[in-house]
């Protein structure tokens, strides 16, 4: 280990650490159990957890442990590759005796080879990491971006269905200042690293609009408005409504969060009133609405 190595936070988890083939193996192998047991449990899905086995926010951090305590360039890219070459796989084997798919799992796994065959030369360049210095940063700057634009997206969507994939953005975010610390000696490269990271979010900010979600749908029951009929919500802060066709009810709605309201409709005089809701299925946004009870 260098003096930079036992100086710098967290050196010793990244670096200290001799990744060994056994280790390197045991770590695929226990990395595929738990993926695949938050993918099998139903308690996990929809929930942050369960995108461990959808995207790569996690596998990030796995292949950086593996990178960074790794000998040489060409170590790193023989132990990174097998690593994915061994835990991709068995995570989809896992799951078949309790998929209703089955063996038709594996059609997934074609994303998942096809990055595998990218960490071979990644993990090479990679490894470059361990010298913390500027190109520590150069290498990270990407993956810091890649992180912030997630993280983003995901606290986004915890603002619209709080706390729906809250832990996942806390994650991506947390990564980011776990590689400033353990990578980034000096302030002038932790700022730099920060700056990157908050410049991404910012210009995210800036041109994705509010996250909304809106549907075409028609009132339940067969009802029948006038042209002059008055649409209201009780509380209006979370969606617009819209009865774009009064004499169908077809209607048009948008929300930017979850939540449940009451719904009125007034025509000459009488009011028909309906629970709103929106909300989220299986981390999927829907409304609905029911005739007020």
């Amino acid at each position: 280990m260098t003096e930079t190595q036992v100086k710098t936070p967290f050196g010793k988890l990244f670096g200290g650490m001799k990744m060994t083939w056994p280790r390197v193996l045991l770590f695929a192998v226990a990395t595929a159990v738990l993926t695949a047991l938050v993918l099998v449990v139903p308690f996990f899905k929809g929930t942050s957890f369960h995108m461990i086995g959808v995207t790569l926010e996690a596998w990030i951090l796995f292949a950086v442990f593996v990178m960074a305590n790794c000998a040489s360039p060409l170590d790193s890219a023989l132990k990174t590759f097998v690593f994915f070459l061994v835990s991709q796989p068995l995570i989809y084997l896992f799951q078949v005796p309790f998929s209703w798919m089955g063996w038709g799992l594996f059609r997934f796994y074609r994303y998942w080879f096809i990055l595998t065959l990218c960490t071979f030369p990644a993990a090479f360049v990679g490894w470059y990491i361990t010298k913390r210095s500027w190109l520590s940063v150069l290498i990270f700057a990407p993956v810091i971006v890649a992180l912030a634009w997630w993280g983003f997206g995901y606290l986004r969507e915890a603002a619209f269905a709080f706390p729906t994939h809250l832990l996942a953005g806390l994650f991506c975010f947390g990564q980011i200042a776990l590689y400033i610390l353990a990578f980034f000696p000096g302030w002038k490269r932790k700022a730099v690293g920060a700056v990157l990271a908050l410049a991404t979010v910012a210009v995210l900010a800036v041109v994705l609009p509010q996250m909304s979600f809106g549907v075409y749908d028609d009132l339940p029951g067969e009802p029948s408005f006038s042209a002059d009929a008055a649409v209201s919500l009780e509380d209006p802060s979370f969606a617009e409504f819209e009865l774009i066709d009064p004499a169908t009810g077809r209607f048009h709605a948008q929300a930017t969060r979850t939540g449940s309201t009451v719904l009125t409709i007034a025509d000459g005089g009488v009011e028909t009133r309906y629970t709103f809701e929106v909300y989220y299925d299986d981390a999927v946004p829907n409304i609905r609405v029911k005739p007020l009870e």
